[in-house]
């Protein structure tokens, strides 16, 4: 079986790693947030993320977000930009300018260090980190110091595996919030359709969401709509999902328990599945629209605006890291055909 590593990979003009394990191979760009670029079965023609040859650089950086497999800290929105914590109060910049917020932070933004490429036994292995500090234009606004490290490991057993840490290096608290916004190929077989793409996610409860996509903090039953994640009948694209967000929970995998999403092709029955740990305790979907060849059930470990809910934190998501302290979470894809 071959597994390799190439770290002078070049894609979209800039220099990734390669990592190749069997029918599997995955691009880590860690010059661009450390995001996952492609991931292909070679074997059954499954393209695993967005992606696309005639992409530019230039696309791609104009919209990091909605390529391949971005990493966000901190996701989603905050109201009118502030983030409140135990000890402090912070203002981003407003960038969510329709529903006045701000939206997803900055570290998919900047350039990461390349600390580890390497073949362990039977797995490619990419290790790159991300550090925050004075030296960043954000630490104006948002004075915490921290550093992200991105573990990816890719097998042919498991698939590819993301392992998060987040490391407060700052002397007050750091809100933690993380999630993927997981971009889906659709179709998800090369040369195949979009028609017959169904989704599973096992879900809660509803968070209801204003206006403004902020929650109003009201957990609702689900409906016979919602419900439609559960049986895996949804229809990820050709129909507008903007915005469902829920909390997790566990379903099943071919009869067993499986935490985490799966994505089918009617038409030949292949699958992607993305296996999420128990720090990840929400869904967020939207699909921008649902005519633009993606979608993205993204898992996250704390509710939108988390840190400024009334919410309990046990149901929020919300949690704090204090000086030196660390927190983990890790997420895994691979295909079944």
């Amino acid at each position: 079986m071959n597994i390799s590593v190439d770290p002078a990979f070049e894609c979209k003009g800039v220099s990734c790693v390669r990592l190749t394990a069997g029918r599997y191979y995955a691009v880590v760009s860690p010059s661009t947030g450390s995001s996952i670029l492609r991931m292909y079965d070679t074997k059954n023609s499954i393209e695993v993320f967005r992606y696309s040859e005639s992409c530019t650089l230039d696309d791609y950086n104009n919209a990091r977000e909605i390529w391949g497999l971005p990493t966000l800290y901190l996701p989603n929105r905050f109201d009118a930009g502030v983030l409140k914590t135990s000890d402090g109060e912070y203002h981003l910049p407003v960038n969510d300018t329709l529903f006045g917020n701000h939206i997803h932070g900055w570290a998919h933004k900047r350039a990461h260090k390349l600390e580890t490429a390497e073949v362990r036994g039977d797995k490619a292995v990419c290790v790159t980190s991300y550090t925050f500090d004075k030296d960043d234009e954000m630490f104006s606004c948002f004075p915490l110091s921290f550093r992200l490290t991105y573990t990816y490991e890719l097998s042919e057993a498991e698939g590819l595996k993301q392992t998060l840490k987040l490391e407060n290096l700052s002397d007050k608290h750091i809100p933690v919030s993380l999630c993927t916004h997981t971009c889906i190929n659709a179709p998800i077989v090369t040369g195949g359709s979009q028609e017959g793409l169904r989704l599973t996610v096992p879900v809660g409860e509803r968070c209801e969401l204003s206006s403004r996509c902020l929650p109003t903090e009201r957990l609702l039953p689900l409906t016979d709509a919602d419900k439609c994640y559960i049986n895996g009948t949804k229809k990820p694209v050709l129909n507008v999902i903007d915005n469902e967000m829920y909390t997790a929970a566990e379903g099943e995998l071919d009869g067993k328990p499986f935490y985490g999403a799966t994505v089918t092709d009617l038409n030949s029955g292949k699958r992607i599945c993305n296996e999420i740990s128990p720090e990840y305790r929400f869904w967020n979907m939207w699909n921008d629209r649902g005519c633009n060849g993606y979608f993205c059930p993204e898992p996250m470990t704390a509710m939108i605006n988390a840190a400024n809910l009334k919410l309990d934190p046990a149901v929020s998501g919300h949690k704090e890291l204090g000086k030196g302290e660390s927190y983990v979470c890790w997420q895994r894809f691979f295909t079944l055909a």
